[in-house]
């Protein structure tokens, strides 16, 4: 149950909080990275919803219900292994997706400077340390914010792209890490269940 919630938590603090966060937008966002997060909060959730139940069976000693916490064990990890091929395969797919969307958002500004946009990239630059899309000289008339690092400001693609490694990286020392815990109750599970049955043969 506590390994369940971990899981959300950090799910929905990639999706919601952070530098990510700002990458999503009522129209634009990398979906198919955010689809590898949608999983592994969607296998937390289940995780603390099967560990209640996995209470139970141990308590009641019932070989059904520990039964059926090891077949939702089971079904955890392949949506956990899901989470992992979406993040890793995917990584190349959602960095190019995470640059389109700010491109979008350059190319808007460069042709409408004092629109709404002006916010929104000032916002990326401030979440990301950085200014620009190529080099320094295309930095000239853009709302950079204040004390940012050198060389980071010298392109804002670059920086996406490491912070999305970053995220994915995350994610897939989470999801082993979870995989394990969901391994080790399978097999205490399976070793129950055995030791209850046999309990009750000999008895």
């Amino acid at each position: 149950q506590l390994s369940g919630l971990a899981v959300i938590a950090f799910g929905l603090w990639l999706r919601f909080g952070g530098v990510m966060a700002d990458f999503a937008s009522d129209k634009k966002s990398p979906e198919y990275f955010f689809m590898g997060l949608y999983v592994l909060v969607g296998a937390g959730a289940l995780m603390t919803t099967v560990g209640f139940f996995g209470c139970c069976g141990a308590a009641r000693e019932s070989q059904c219900l520990l039964g059926a916490f090891f077949a939702c064990l089971l079904v955890i990890f392949a949506a956990e292994v899901t989470a992992g091929v979406f993040a890793f395969i995917g990584k190349k797919v959602a960095i190019q997706e995470a640059q389109k969307i700010y491109e979008d958002i350059y190319d808007d500004y460069m042709k409408n400077p004092a629109g709404k946009v002006n916010r929104t990239i000032y916002h990326y630059h401030l979440a990301l340390q950085c200014c620009g899309k190529d080099n320094m000289e295309q930095q000239m008339g853009l709302p950079c914010p204040e004390n940012i690092q050198m060389p980071k400001a010298s392109s804002c693609l670059v920086e996406i792209q490491n912070v999305i490694d970053a995220n994915l990286h995350l994610v897939g020392i989470v999801g082993i890490a979870i995989a394990g815990v969901t391994i080790f109750g399978m097999i205490f599970s399976m070793v129950l269940c055995c030791v209850i049955r046999n309990t009750r043969d000999m008895i």
